[in-house]
């Protein structure tokens, strides 16, 4: 037997890692899918004892945590998948040459900032990652200096429903309509009927949840996002059910709380 393969046997099929104080639980096979890089060399041509480990005995890596995740996912699948927006290719790419990877490396390095962009002002390997938010339409219909970015609406509501399930539910009025995005987005979309911020320091590109909307109308909310070029993305809800008074015979009282997000 080789002494690669003796010295890769003497560490276990799955391997834990803190990388960045993250930690990661994989295969031995997946560290080392790309022969020659830094962690192939380490998980094949070092023993367990001579790599740092952490306080519980996890092989660890002073680099950054929350990057490595795209780094495992390539050593996995050999492919680069990214998020939409993602504004930290340079940073994975000094990832990437750290642990020698020199495909990923060029890959990051087409896609870049610093790369030509397609008549639509896309990047062109990330195209079919793109929002459909990102095409020439909307762009088209985006008024001049207008940003681009996230805006998230939420409400809470309750309803009543009797003990004859047959009843109609007895509706109560929205509480308050809230909106979480950058300050500077928020004010641009809502203007007059947007409350005075709780954090009156913040600057204009910091994102705050703590605005809410001086009228009950989801309507009138999506009217104004519509006419200021979002679309709704995403939404998700959830509910609770108690007694007011704690007894099982009378009627339930329901509150949920809804988002819906909306991009541009």
């Amino acid at each position: 037997m080789a002494q690669t393969d003796i010295q890769s046997t003497a560490f276990h099929e799955i391997v834990e890692l803190n990388v960045g104080g993250q930690v990661y639980v994989t295969r031995l096979e997946t560290l080392t899918a790309v022969p020659n890089s830094l962690l192939w060399l380490k998980f094949t041509q070092s023993s367990p004892g001579a790599l740092p480990k952490d306080s519980k005995g996890r092989f660890f890596f002073d680099r950054d945590g929350f990057l490595f995740r795209y780094i495992l996912d390539y050593l996995r699948d050999s492919e680069l998948f990214l998020p939409e927006l993602f504004k930290e290719r340079k940073r994975l790419q000094k990832e990437a040459d750290f642990f020698q990877l020199p495909e990923l490396s060029r890959r990051l390095a087409a896609v870049s900032k610093d790369s030509s962009y397609t008549e639509d002002g896309v990047e062109p390997e990330e195209a079919e990652l793109a929002s459909p938010a990102t095409s020439s339409l909307d762009k088209a219909l985006r008024s001049p200096g207008a940003s681009a970015g996230y805006i998230t609406v939420g409400y809470r509501g309750s309803y009543t429903i009797g003990r004859d399930i047959q009843a109609d539910a007895k509706f109560r009025r929205v509480a308050r309509i809230t909106v979480c995005s950058k300050i500077s987005l928020a004010k641009e979309v809502f203007g007059e009927t947007l409350n005075e911020s709780r954090d009156p320091d913040r600057p204009p590109d910091r994102y705050t949840s703590r605005y809410y909307l001086k009228y009950n109308f989801l309507e009138q909310a999506f009217d104004r996002l519509a006419d200021a070029g979002f679309h709704m993305v995403a939404s998700n809800s959830t509910g609770t059910c108690s007694y007011a008074t704690n007894d099982p015979g009378e009627d339930k009282l329901w509150t949920s709380y809804t988002e819906y997000i909306f991009f541009r």
